[in-house]
């Protein structure tokens, strides 16, 4: 019996070591996107001041004051986006998020986190 704990501790000492290591992987690498998402949640402050001292408008002028609402709530900074679609971005919006979908966020709707994660490879 004393054989069976040691190696169930041992094996769970393993494993809580890999899930830290695993887990400090993801957060400083970022493969997936989601350190604005954890910083948002933790109230990560970002500066609203450009250098010339006024306040940073944080908005996109390509999308509409409900998707930079949007896409700020989730903690993207609407700014990072591209200011101007090149066709090129454009025919891959269309080839990652379908024509539909597309056409309806280009018409004003908003953009889910799934739409952003799956079409954010075009930015």
């Amino acid at each position: 019996m004393k054989k069976f704990l040691q190696i169930f501790f041992i094996t769970l000492g393993v494993i809580f070591f890999v899930l830290i290591v695993a887990g400090v992987y993801l957060y400083v690498a970022d493969p997936y996107g989601i350190k604005p998402l954890i910083k948002s949640f933790t109230g990560g402050s970002e500066s609203t001041v450009t250098s010339a001292g006024s306040p940073a408008s944080k908005t996109n002028p390509l999308l509409t004051p409900a998707q930079n609402q949007t896409l700020k709530a989730v903690g993207i900074d609407p700014t990072t986006l591209p200011s101007k679609i090149t066709p090129e971005m454009e025919q891959c919006f269309y080839a990652k998020l379908g024509a539909t979908r597309a056409n309806e966020i280009k018409n004003g709707a908003e953009p889910t986190m799934s739409d952003y994660f799956t079409a954010r490879s075009c930015f």
